[in-house]
Order: structure tokens, then sequence, then C-alpha cells
């Protein structure tokens, strides 16, 4: 393949799974590099890894290892992603640099969008899309732009609670982005199970989310789609409780002049703290359920599509 100018390296075991039409699911790299902290980084890697493979799939793991963009890591790549410090935050814009700079880094939602549909793969299983922050409003994740324009379905559970849902929503009707949820009306407010505000379709099944894709891109449109998972309810967060402690979040990091891609890790961080672990204990099963969901997505999409 001539993406990426030779630096993609595709493990074995996912590059026949493509060439023979088997179920695969992309799984991000930043959960592990800048998302949560050691050891619970490795173990989610491999439990979403694992919840694919249980339920017939392939887990893709996407993240870069100096200056090659690698499609399915094994243990000792995850390893050094996980333990490593000061790895790099790598989305669409930062490949450049990465590829000839030989940087090392977890993948973001846009940067393991734009790897996993250059090889072909059609379901992508994350945690939380980045969206339009609350301060500055102008400070919209590149997560945004690529849902746009990268024909994928996407498993998630909502956008992080840290951002401004409203305007995120309303950012993925201009973009003409279909915003499906998953046995739910309201679209999730990632640590919780909604945010009271609608999706733009609620679906029931695996086969719901296909034949709606398919049918949004026979129409000519080359965006996303994106469907929204709710965590279960003994996992969820109150609502209430969350936005009490993403106000006293976002007050920290204007105190302290955090920006840019510093933002999201240090809110997160912040509200983990606050809410005495409650946050990561949410995210890691929100993490579980949507590589599931993925999974079941992937496989029937599999049953439908002959092998290439």
């Amino acid at each position: 393949m001539s993406c990426f100018a030779g630096a993609l390296r595709i493990s074995d075991e996912v590059k026949a799974a493509l060439s023979s039409g088997k179920a695969v699911v992309a799984l991000e790299s930043t959960v592990i590099t800048h998302g949560l902290p050691y050891p619970e980084n490795m173990r989610i890697a491999q439990e979403m890894e694992g919840e694919v493979r249980q339920l017939g799939g392939i887990p893709a793991t996407i993240g870069v290892l100096d200056g090659l963009v690698c499609v399915g890591l094994n243990t000792d790549q995850l390893e050094k992603l996980a333990q490593t410090k000061g790895l790099h935050k790598i989305s669409r814009r930062d490949f450049g640099p990465a590829l000839a700079l030989g940087w090392s880094g977890g993948t973001t939602v846009a940067g393991t969008m734009l790897v996993a549909n250059s090889v072909k793969i059609s379901v992508f299983a994350t945690g939380g899309i980045g969206g339009v922050h609350r301060q500055p409003a102008y400070d919209i994740s590149p997560d945004l732009p690529e849902l746009a324009r990268t024909p994928m379905i996407v498993v998630c559970a909502g956008a992080k609670a840290i951002l401004d849902l409203s305007a995120t929503l309303e950012y993925l009707e201009t973009a003409s982005v279909p915003v499906l949820g998953y046995q739910t009306d309201k679209f999730p407010a990632f640590f919780s199970r909604s945010s009271g505000l609608e999706v733009s379709v609620r679906v029931d099944t695996p086969e719901q989310v296909i034949s709606i894709a398919q049918a949004h891109w026979d129409a000519g449109n080359n965006s996303a789609v994106l469907v929204v998972n709710p965590l279960p309810e003994n996992n969820a967060l109150p609502r209430e409780d969350v936005e009490r402690v993403v106000q006293n979040a976002l007050a920290e990091a204007d105190a302290q002049g955090i920006r840019g891609q510093a933002m999201t890790p240090f809110l997160l961080n912040r509200v983990n703290a606050l809410t005495g672990g409650g946050s990561l204990q949410a995210n890691l099963e929100l993490l579980r359920n949507n590589a599931r969901l993925g999974a079941e997505i992937s496989v029937q999409l599999s049953k439908k599509s002959p092998a290439s």
C-alpha cells in the first residue's frame, strides 16, 4: 500500500483478516499513552482486544512506534506505549513530523480514523470523541472534521463530558454526521448515560446500524456514522455530580493556563481525582462496552461483505 510513504506496518493477523473479509475492529492508542495511568492503560488495552476476540473479531490497535504507523500492536509494542513517558499525541496533522522525525505515540480518534480508513477497516471503537471545548469555544477537536470526511462506523460513549456537548452535536449536524443512539434516544455524556440532548435516530441492533451506514454512503455521503453507546446503568455516574466536578476542573485549567492538546488529559485526570477514582472506573467500563458493540457490528458487517 502507498499510504504513509512506506511507513505503514500491518500485523500478519490483521492483514490476513482484512484479505479474507473477517471482522476487524480498529482501536485507538491515546487512551494508552495519555488517557489512563499505568498499569490500568495496559490492562484496558488488552481487555478491549479480548472483548473483540471473544465476539469473533480481530482487534487492530493502532499506534506509531519509531516513525512507523503500526496497525495491530503486539504485547511488547503495547507495553512500550503504556510505560514510556513523554510520548506524542498523534492526530492527522502530526503524521508528517512523526514519520519524518521517528516519533512514537498514541493515535487520537482522528489519527486512528485516518490510518484505519487507509487500510479499509470499517469499524472503530473508542471511548469518547473530542468535540467543541467549553472554553475557548474556538478550540475544536480535529476529531470532528475527521468524522465529517471519513466514511467509517465509529462507536463511542458520546463526546467527553468535559466538552460543550450541545455545540458538539451542532457541529456534527452541520457536518452531516448521523448520530445513532444505540438503544437510547439521548446523547450520552461519557461518564453518564444521558446529556438530555437528542440523537439523530435511535437504533436497537447492529443490523440497523449497518443498514443506515450503507444507505448513508449509498446516498453519496462520505462522512462517518457515529454510534453513541451509553454506559450500563450500574456503571454510570450521575450527570449532576459529573458536571459539578467538570466545572471545578475547568477553573483549575484556566488558572494554570492549560491549553491545546494538554487540555483533555489534564481535565480527565482532575475529574478522576475529584470523583475519587469513580470516573476512571466508568471510563474503563465504557471502553470495554464500546469494544463489545464494535465487535458485534463488525461481525455482522463481515457476514454481509464478501472477501476482497
